[in-house]
């Protein structure tokens, strides 16, 4: 597959880079960031932690304000941000032009349903894809997490949770915890998936968790000042799952913080070195 380099910015001994390639699983064009850390010019292969941007973000918000390059390139660990819906001109978007479904807003599933499942098959492109792609062409190994902010956090969690021999370990930003009950959610998995709710649990975490045979470390942190906390991201819903099912999860309420990357920024060192003990060794 062909990868073509679009940027390249040297960052604390470091590289950041763009990527576009076309995408088997989305039938579309594709980019996606990646920060790749100075070990590398030794000669040495790193692990690679995913993130999963929210609503309306694209590969560059993360890299461009969570300020996570410094201590990945200490740790050794390299970072990719894909895009968080397919993109193109053939590409389906909302009707109305909604900034909760459509481009921007894939949900990271499997769509079902006409005329989405052409291109929005978001959770094979994490799953597989992309870290095949990643694996063939950069110096990194197959030890990997996953983190994400928002729709991303759910993204992040569902995907863990559902592959855990594929991660060391997850973490999450303000997710999306109990899609099948608040409104972003049941909006996107009707649409992509139709209205049968019990196709919905294969991407809600709190049933995800319900039935996990096999358990991750899991760090999850979230604002008591964010605007979408109750209605949208209902963290007590996750904390109730796991408890019923002796799932061990850090939730951290953090005071006065709310939904922005001012938040990532404040905490992303603690989830990097989180997921260093687990894929650093």
């Amino acid at each position: 597959m062909t990868l073509e380099n679009i940027s390249a910015n040297k960052s604390f001994g470091g590289w950041h880079k763009q990527y576009t390639h076309h995408s088997t699983s989305l039938n579309c064009q594709m980019r996606f960031a990646i920060f790749l850390p100075p070990q590398i010019a030794s000669g040495q292969s790193v692990p690679v932690l995913y993130w999963l941007s929210g609503l309306t973000c694209t590969d560059e918000n993360f890299m461009q304000k969570a300020g996570a390059q410094r201590l990945a390139a200490e740790l050794g660990i390299a970072i990719v941000a894909p895009d968080t819906s397919p993109r193109g001109d053939d590409v389906p978007d909302d009707a109305e032009g909604s900034y909760d479904f459509g481009l921007g807003a894939g949900f990271y599933v499997n769509a079902t349903q006409a005329p989405w499942q052409r291109h929005y098959q978001m959770y094979d492109y994490v799953v597989s894809e992309l870290p095949a792609l990643i694996e063939a062409n950069f110096p990194v190994t197959t030890e990997r997490a996953i983190s994400g902010h928002s729709m991303g956090g759910h993204g992040a969690l569902t995907i863990g949770l559902k592959n855990p021999d594929r991660y060391r370990s997850i973490s999450a930003f303000s997710p999306i915890t109990n899609p099948v009950n608040c409104p972003w959610g049941q909006k996107a998995l009707t649409g992509y998936l139709g209205t049968d709710q019990q196709t919905w649990l294969e991407y809600d975490s709190c049933a995800l968790i319900a039935k996990a045979e096999q358990q991750l470390p899991i760090l999850v942190d979230q604002g008591t000042q964010d605007n979408f906390l109750s209605e949208q991201l209902k963290p007590d819903a996750l904390i109730a799952a796991a408890e019923q099912a002796n799932y061990p999860i850090t939730l951290r309420l953090q005071e006065g913080y709310d939904h922005s990357y001012y938040f990532i920024a404040s905490f992303i060192e603690e989830h990097l070195r989180f997921h260093a003990e687990h894929l650093v060794r």
